[in-house]
């Protein structure tokens, strides 16, 4: 493991982050184990008063574009996401030796409008890039239909459609939104 690694958090950016399953085993393979990750995503997201950009839950990995968390720390979150998911899988413990996921994460700090992108066109990408569909959007464990057909699913993503419905909702009228978080 390396040591020395450090983390910029509070810096008020967004955040792109990868975590494994346990030894890069395929564990989610499964459509529930999947289904159960996402509900498991949305309680986090609300538990810490976050915004989720975007996600995609791979056979042995997870990608997610957040922000910081409004209450505690980036660390907190998915400390949290990873325990509350591997406490709720059923076979557990049955032949994966009681571990789920890898000790840790990989978090890159996202500084601009341009990585924004590029990160969560990787992350809806990478079910085709990987074989498992043709077009992103077959890919039901990610967060592609809500940009590409303005799906709402369980997650709720933070786009600039979410934004102007808030906005709208609110205010009554129409907003200007800028996607890209900070």
């Amino acid at each position: 493991m390396p040591t020395g690694l450090r983390r910029f958090q509070q810096s008020g950016q967004s955040h792109f982050v990868t975590f494994t399953c346990y030894r890069r085993r395929a564990y989610f393979d499964l459509p529930d184990v999947c289904d159960l990750f996402v509900q498991c995503l949305e309680s986090m997201r609300c538990r810490f008063a976050m915004c989720v950009y975007g996600y995609v839950v791979m056979a042995e990995h997870v990608h997610l574009s957040v922000n910081e968390p409004k209450q505690g720390t980036l660390a907190d979150a998915i400390h949290f996401l990873k325990l509350s998911f591997a406490k709720r899988v059923p076979w557990l413990g049955d032949s994966h030796s009681g571990v789920f996921w890898q000790k840790r994460y990989y978090d890159r700090n996202v500084r601009d409008e341009r990585e924004f992108t590029e990160k969560l066109r990787y992350l809806h990408r990478n079910p085709v890039k990987r074989g498992l569909v043709k077009e992103p959007g077959d890919w039901k464990w990610s967060s592609f239909r809500h940009y590409a057909l303005r799906e709402v699913g369980v997650v709720e993503i933070e786009s600039e459609w979410t934004a102007r419905d808030r906005e709208r909702a609110a205010q009554g009228g129409t907003a200007r939104v800028f996607l890209f978080p900070g």
